[in-house]
């Protein structure tokens, strides 16, 4: 089978974690992209296929105590991660971000990197084709509510791998709700 053909099975799943605050954040600083958690999914073999972290260096905000009991990061870790523009240029080089489709839980990673790159002016290392996966896992199981991550693995009775509200556990987990939807036939990627 050629690349292309090949491809066309292949999706990548995003999950991002971000500075936070247990409220508003203080003054001067924003949310900012500290971990980027991406795994990739070959929907045809309906498995997983490998696991990415890349740690994010925040330029207009600091890791809150809060964000550190949270996701497990702490301000030092994050100063060696890679400036934003470069962890955008990382995605699109080594993993084809922009060629193929792409998975998140809900629309916040979509849009926190559509902000941040707007802010920043880098470059959006992403294609058009994005599903937000919490949608079609409503969707299939008949749900009222849409449910978090944890939830949804728990209504799709599957284990939570990992640390939850760590980007590439959590990246992990929502490539196993979205092989959970494709054995369904429940998933049509972007």
């Amino acid at each position: 089978m050629d690349r292309g053909a090949q491809d066309g099975w292949l999706l990548n799943v995003v999950d991002v974690e971000a500075t936070c605050w247990d409220g508003q954040p203080p003054p001067g600083q924003v949310n900012e992209i500290i971990e980027i958690g991406l795994t990739v999914v070959d929907l045809r073999a309906g498995r997983r296929l490998a696991k990415h972290r890349l740690l994010v260096r925040p330029a207009r905000s600091k890791v809150s105590p809060f964000c550190t009991e949270l996701t497990g990061l702490t301000q030092a870790e994050v100063d060696g991660g890679l400036p934003f523009a470069e962890a955008c240029r990382v995605l699109a080089v080594e993993h084809r971000t922009g060629q193929l489709p792409w998975a998140s839980w809900g629309d916040y990673d979509r849009n926190q990197f559509t902000r941040q790159c707007r802010a920043t002016d880098a470059e959006y290392p992403f294609g058009q084709r994005h599903t937000n996966a919490k949608v079609a896992f409503t969707a299939s199981y008949g749900l009222r509510r849409r449910p978090g991550m944890a939830q949804a693995l728990e209504v799709a009775g599957l284990p939570l791998e990992g640390r939850h509200h760590r980007g590439d556990d959590d990246a992990w987990n929502i490539a196993a709700l979205v092989l959970d939807l494709a054995g369904r036939g429940d998933w049509a990627a972007g």
